[in-house]
């Protein structure tokens, strides 16, 4: 399995006044899931992206600015066949986090 089925929204931790209710996992009765903050997959398109990212940061991008320039300069396009912008680039980046 490469994702969490049952992963929910993230919520600010609540308080509860059980003592360890909750809070504390028995030691080797957890089930340890495998890629457990992911809600699917990566898609084919995530994964080049991915890949795209760490050659423009290889290259020595610290700034958006820079990000988007050097992935228009491998050609890496958005998912709608795009240039990238900087307002392309953090909206995708929003809808990946979110």
């Amino acid at each position: 399995m490469n994702f969490n089925p049952h992963l929910k929204p993230w919520q600010p931790p609540q308080p509860n006044n059980v003592a360890g209710k909750g809070q504390i996992e028995a030691p080797g009765q957890a089930t340890n899931i495998i890629w457990q903050t992911r809600a699917a997959e990566p898609s084919d398109y995530e994964n080049a992206l991915g890949d795209a990212l760490e050659r423009v940061f290889a290259g020595g991008a610290e700034t958006i600015g820079q990000v988007v320039e050097g992935l228009n300069a491998q050609a890496f396009r958005s998912s709608a066949g795009e240039p990238w912008t900087v307002a392309s680039f953090e909206a995708e980046m929003a809808r990946l986090g979110a």
